[in-house]
């Protein structure tokens, strides 16, 4: 028998080739034809393409339109409120701009929080609790008390409009008083929540802000309670001092003439008294002072 050539073919050869390869072709084309209308005409494919129609004229209905807007609105407004007003602060240098208030202008914004301690009579530490209970903070969230837990997690807030006497730094004796402004502070505001409205940040990086505290179901400010118990005097400074507002200035300053014509605190002096003031101006010209010369 003798072996096929592939290398050569005669023309008729290559005809018949063609031919079938044609045939086999419309073959091919003829059965796919026939599967496509099998398809487009079985109970599957039209479910499909019923099912795929239902979904998109649902999609256009008014009232998933509507939902989804509302969705959506929700989403991006509990993002907002949660940036505004959830958002906790670890330190002074972590609150924003949008917190700071001009001096001229009403409290709007303010940070609440626990005092975690009493530095000098008239600042304290803050561990920021945004939203309080409401939160859960107290019930599922605990505020640290450990000092490692509170370290670099506290915010330094200074009592804005006062000057409370001085305790003893840097070999400079304390004030008359200064101790007793800072058991009062101490017992009035450790442990306790308090809500702060923030003026600005000082040199020192702490906090000045205006503080209140509730005391059942009045809210009293912090440093006109401490006025009136003749434990501080109204801040006075050329320029840096923060109230407010003037009408704050002015519940300030009747607060101190109040304590000063009852004798009370720091006022029952009955000789000379050098203000928290005049005790820092001596120390930073080098000069001496009498001090302060209570009742007996």
């Amino acid at each position: 028998m003798p072996w096929f050539n592939f290398w050569s073919s005669s023309s008729s050869d290559t005809a018949s080739l063609t031919e079938q390869a044609n045939r086999t072709g419309s073959k091919v084309q003829q059965t796919a034809s026939k599967l496509r209308n099998e398809v487009e005409t079985s109970d599957t494919f039209t479910d499909l393409t019923s099912s795929k129609s239902r979904f998109i004229a649902a999609l256009t209905q008014p009232n998933t339109l509507l939902a989804t807007t509302v969705l959506t609105t929700a989403i991006l407004t509990l993002f907002t409120l949660q940036r505004r007003f959830a958002r906790r602060f670890p330190t002074a240098t972590d609150i924003p701009s949008t917190f700071i208030l001009h001096s001229q202008r009403r409290f709007t914004r303010s940070i609440f929080g626990r005092v975690t301690s009493i530095g000098d009579a008239d600042n304290f530490r803050l561990f920021h609790t945004p939203l309080g209970r409401l939160a859960f903070w107290g019930l599922l969230r605990k505020v640290p008390d450990a000092v490692k837990s509170l370290k670099n997690n506290t915010i330094h807030i200074r009592l804005a409009g006062i000057d409370a006497p001085e305790l003893s730094h840097f070999g400079r004796p304390a004030q008359p008083y200064g101790k007793e402004a800072l058991d009062w502070l101490t017992a009035y505001l450790k442990g306790r929540r308090v809500r702060c409205y923030v003026h600005k940040q000082d040199q020192y990086g702490r906090v000045v802000a205006t503080v209140f505290i509730r005391k059942g179901l009045l809210r009293r400010d912090v440093g006109l309670q401490m006025l009136r118990a003749g434990l501080a005097g109204v801040y006075e400074a050329k320029s840096g001092a923060e109230f407010g507002g003037k009408d704050v200035e002015g519940n300030y300053r009747a607060a101190e003439k109040w304590a000063k014509r009852k004798g009370r605190g720091m006022w029952a002096a009955t000789k000379t008294l050098e203000t928290p003031r005049e005790y820092k101006n001596r120390y930073r010209e080098g000069g001496t002072a009498t001090g302060v010369e209570g009742k007996g």
